[in-house]
């Protein structure tokens, strides 16, 4: 090779590795934990090195994710519905930076089946086969309730990892089962239960508003917590409460008792969890290893 061919060479080497990406340099990362949920779950949503002052917005399967900046990450929590289909849902995420064009991620999770257990229950006549009145009241009640899920507070007011909200070790028991109430299938059961005695503390799972106190025929007397960006937490079937609507809470601050009131054959705590209109598992957001 002559001297002009390696001085030509050494030019285009010299080019192509002026347009390469610097090492290291990349663009928005994003995480799912779990990376393999199932339905019923809560999952993480978690996009780093976006850059500075960069905002995020997306959808999974059409459901709009809510983002919080944490640090120098941004933050969203979004909910499978125990009644949704498995199999692949598309996502989009798209992050902007001030005075930068934005930056679009794509891709498909995939969401596995769960299994339900079934659960038999005897109750009295008169609190399954419902009168005409008592039958409107219900639904007017389970309206009201979607109409609170349906709306999203744009802040964000939970801090760190949401806490059970009753003491003891045992966890709670019953989500997604497909009841049998005296012999007649029902809707699933969208909380979980723990027992616990009459006039047990019940506090709140994290920071939050409260957004509902009432009492209503199945649930009985409730406490419904705003968590902020679309994430609730319901307190049923309370004997005593000790908040009011409108006030702001700390976790693990003390909001009722537990009691049986509404359709219940025991004193217990029935315990749900909504993300939009995606009813959760709260176990799993219990789980959740979330940043204060």
């Amino acid at each position: 090779m002559t001297a002009r061919s390696r001085a030509l060479l050494a030019g285009a080497l010299l080019t192509l590795l002026l347009h390469l990406p610097a090492s290291g340099v990349s663009g928005p990362r994003l995480a799912w934990r779990p990376a393999s949920p199932r339905l019923g779950d809560a999952i993480v949503v978690e996009v780093t090195d976006a850059g500075p002052g960069a905002t995020a917005t997306g959808e999974l399967g059409g459901v709009p994710l809510a983002f919080s900046l944490l640090g120098d990450r941004q933050l969203a929590i979004v909910g499978l519905d125990l009644d949704g289909r498995p199999g692949p849902r598309p996502w989009r995420v798209e992050t902007r930076q001030p005075g930068q064009p934005p930056r679009v991620l794509r891709g498909q999770l995939n969401v596995a089946e769960r299994r339900f257990n079934v659960q038999r229950l005897t109750l009295p006549k008169g609190m399954v086969d419902l009168d005409p009145e008592t039958e409107r009241r219900a639904l007017s009640e389970a309206e009201r309730l979607r109409s609170i899920y349906r709306s999203t507070t744009g802040a964000r007011f939970w801090q760190g990892r949401f806490q059970r909200p009753v003491g003891g070790e045992e966890p709670g028991s019953g989500f997604g089962a497909r009841r049998i109430i005296n012999g007649q299938p029902r809707a699933p059961h969208s909380g979980i239960d723990y027992s616990a005695p009459l006039g047990t503390s019940v506090t709140a799972a994290n920071a939050g508003r409260v957004v509902m106190v009432a009492e209503f025929f199945f649930p009985g007397r409730l406490v419904i917590l705003d968590h902020g960006l679309g994430l609730y937490t319901l307190y049923f079937h309370l004997d005593r409460v000790s908040v009011l609507e409108g006030q702001t809470v700390e976790r693990g601050e003390i909001i009722a008792t537990v009691g049986a009131t509404g359709r219940a054959t025991g004193p217990h705590l029935h315990f749900g969890a909504q993300i939009g209109e995606a009813r959760i598992d709260p176990e799993v957001l219990l789980s959740l290893d979330l940043p204060e």
